[in-house]
Formats: structure tokens, C-alpha cells, sequence
């Protein structure tokens, strides 16, 4: 199974493809691609939003995911942050339904526990976690790139929790 992570932010959206590889004994997560999409700050809120959409539409398009993970909607306290952020939510999540994939959600709290084992996690220790489960020689930079690739991974153990469990995928 192919799962593209999107972890998004205002400033910087990171992505990740991770693949499961079941040929072996034992299944092994292998990670595709990471990267982030960086927003310049001189851009206007609608041409950020054409660049995340173009990037992703893009990226969906090279990588051929079965399905996209992103992290459920973030509550915060300051109500502009989080309307900014929704909106970025947004065109991701049309990116995906115009590439016909469907969209896992997930809450930040179970990204953190499926990859750390530990729900309040700090970045550095996500960011560590993700290196060690994809076996990569460095720690995938920026921190969104890692959060993306965590989604990814979260979902890929959900997914073969259920499939253990004789459930839908």
C-alpha cells in the first residue's frame, strides 16, 4: 500500500509517500519521497493556496498514492491561525478528491502515539521515530516533512491493525 502524508501549515506544508513492502518475512515501511512546500511570505493568501494546490496536485499525480493521510483539523486558540490553516486543509483535501483518493483523517494525538508511542511527543522525538521506522541514515528535515511521513505511518498501522482484526480497509 502507497499512503501520501500531508501535514499542513500556514507557512510550510510538508508531504511524504511511504510504501509498505509485504514481500518479505516480515513487512517493512519504505519511505518514497519527502519534502515541503514553502510559502513565500510576499504571495497573497489566494496565490499560497494556488501554489499548495498546484504542488500537491502535482506530487498526488507523480506518486500515484492508494490513499491520503492528513492530520485532522487542529484547535487552536487563536481563531485567525486556525481559519489560515483550514484553508490549507481545504485545498488539500480538494487535491485529493480531484485525484479521486480517499482521505484518511487523523487526530494529532494518535499520529503521535502510533509513531512514538506517546501522544505528546515533541517534533525532535516524531522527527527521530520516523527515521528509525523507514530506516533512513538522517532525520527527515524540515519537521513537516517528518510530521508528514509520521501521517503516513499512522495510517499504515492503522490499516494493518484492521486488516489483522478481519475489518474493511
Amino acid at each position: 500500500m502507497r499512503v501520501f502524508g500531508i501535514d499542513c501549515g500556514t507557512e510550510i506544508t510538508g508531504f511524504g509517500v511511504v510504501d509498505s513492502d509485504d514481500s518479505g518475512r516480515l513487512s517493512r515501511l519504505v519511505c518514497q519521497t519527502s519534502g515541503a512546500i514553502r510559502l513565500g511570505k510576499t504571495l497573497s493568501a489566494s496565490q499560497r493556496l494556488a501554489e499548495v494546490h498546484r504542488i500537491l496536485s502535482a506530487e498526488l499525480q507523480r506518486w500515484q498514492p492508494e490513499v491520503v493521510a492528513i492530520e485532522e483539523v487542529f484547535y487552536s486558540v487563536n481563531a485567525k491561525s486556525a481559519l489560515k490553516l483550514g484553508q490549507v486543509r481545504g485545498v488539500a483535501l480538494l487535491a485529493a478528491a480531484q485525484c479521486g483518493l480517499p482521505v484518511a483523517e487523523y487526530a494529532p494525538l494518535s499520529i503521535k502515539s502510533s509513531v512514538v508511542g506517546y501522544g505528546l511527543a515533541k517534533k525532535e522525538q516524531v522527527q527521530f521515530m520516523v527515521a528509525r521506522l523507514l530506516s533512513l541514515s538522517a532525520l527527515p528535515e524540515p519537521a513537516d516533512a517528518a510530521d508528514a511521513l509520521a501521517i503516513a505511518i499512522c495510517h499504515l498501522h492503522t490499516a494493518q491493525t484492521i486488516a489483522l482484526q478481519g475489518g474493511p480497509r
